[in-house]
Parts: structure tokens; sequence; C-alpha cells
């Protein structure tokens, strides 16, 4: 009897993930976020919520919000054309409290 040779990990692990993770628009959206948005953005923003087809997205700063804001409709149909399933209907960005003001 012959041996197989090893086959990768990663892919049966990225499988495993795959069936693993929630099924929500949420979680559909954070795995295509940085696709959609580029790396640039990703770096200052991140989807946090969503409901009834509107995702949250929380920037490091008011300045990105606005920028998000702006170019909200051109991310939207990026994420739809990304994404299978129930499609984002709109965007609603926010900034992070800065540190110190509630104090």
């Amino acid at each position: 009897m012959r041996r197989r040779e090893p086959r990768p990990a990663g892919l049966a692990v990225a499988a495993l993930a795959e069936r693993l993770a929630p099924q929500t628009l949420l979680a559909a959206v954070q795995r295509v976020w940085e696709d959609a948005v580029g790396e640039v953005v990703a770096a200052q923003a991140e989807p946090t919520g969503e409901r009834d087809g509107v995702l949250v997205v929380t920037c490091a700063s008011a300045v990105w919000a606005q920028e998000l804001d702006l170019m909200g409709p051109d991310l939207v149909g990026r994420l739809n054309g990304l994404l299978e399933g129930a499609p984002v209907r709109a965007l609603r960005c926010q900034a992070i409290a800065a540190r110190g003001w509630r104090e």
C-alpha cells in the first residue's frame, strides 16, 4: 500500500474557519471589507455593526468618518459586488471618541 503525501493544513483550516464563521451580513462584510475599501481605508475604519442593511462603520477620527460618508454610495456598491445574499443598503459612519473627553 502506497502512502499519500501530506496535504497542506492551511486549506483545511481555512475551510473550517469559513464553516464556523457567523452567517450574518456583518460577518460577511467583515470578511470582504479590505478587498472592498482598500488597505488604507481598512486601516482607519472597520465595520462594527449592522441593522436592517445599514452598516455601522467605526472610524479612527471624525475626518475619516466624514470621508467615508462621502464615499458611502461607492463603497456600498463595492461591498455588494463582493457579497452574496442580503445587500448593504447604506453606511452610517461614526468616530471613536477621543480618550479623556468623557472624564
